[in-house]
């Protein structure tokens, strides 16, 4: 009697098994694995979801929401969303950020936390010497008022620097104030869409 018992859980564990594998427990049925794979809901096992987000990777061209902290190297923070307590919003690879952040966070998934170290290069560039300019005091409206260290404005809009003064002129450095800066960033991904 104990080896029918045993035969019979027997066939019924086999049976269990070949059910379980045989493609049967598939959330999507083969006739639909060609388009959902198109729309990216069929993983490589040929498992179907009704919602990947939460496994997608940022790619070019994807909205990304992020929150981030940049450091220098010796720890200074200059920038900061968290700090805000709001996330900026950018189109991946479209110019927006600059090179090294762009590139950071492609492969990154929501909520994923990454920390890159920027060389000047993939930040705000090598400062150019043609950027750094002699404006003769004939041609600055109140050129007395003007001290070094303070921040001034090209009819352009474009920031500067005075970084120099004296009587006849005054150099302003337009370049931006984090080149030639290798640059610490702590990012985080919020959302992709």
């Amino acid at each position: 009697m104990d080896k029918i018992k045993g035969i019979i859980v027997l066939v019924f564990v086999v049976f269990l098994f070949l059910g379980c594998t045989s493609g049967g427990g598939n959330v999507v049925d083969q006739n639909s694995n060609a388009d959902l794979n198109a729309n990216g809901k069929i993983d490589s096992n040929g498992n179907g979801y009704s919602n990947l987000d939460n496994f997608r990777k940022v790619k070019e061209g994807d909205t990304v929401k992020v929150h981030y902290k940049g450091t220098l190297q010796d720890g200074t923070k200059f920038d900061s969303s968290f700090d805000r307590n709001e996330p900026i919003e950018f189109v991946v690879g479209a110019g927006q950020m600059i090179k090294g952040f762009d590139n950071a966070v492609v492969g990154m998934e929501a909520g994923e936390t990454k920390t890159v170290t920027l060389p000047p290069e993939e930040a705000y560039g090598l400062p150019d010497p043609k950027r750094v300019i002699t404006f003769d005091k004939n041609s600055v409206p109140d050129f007395n008022d003007l001290v070094v260290g303070a921040k001034v404005y090209a009819s352009n809009g474009m920031p500067g620097l005075i970084v120099q003064k004296n009587d006849s002129n005054v150099l302003v450095d337009f370049n931006h104030e984090l080149a030639g800066k290798t640059l610490i960033f702590e990012i985080l991904i919020v959302s992709i869409e």
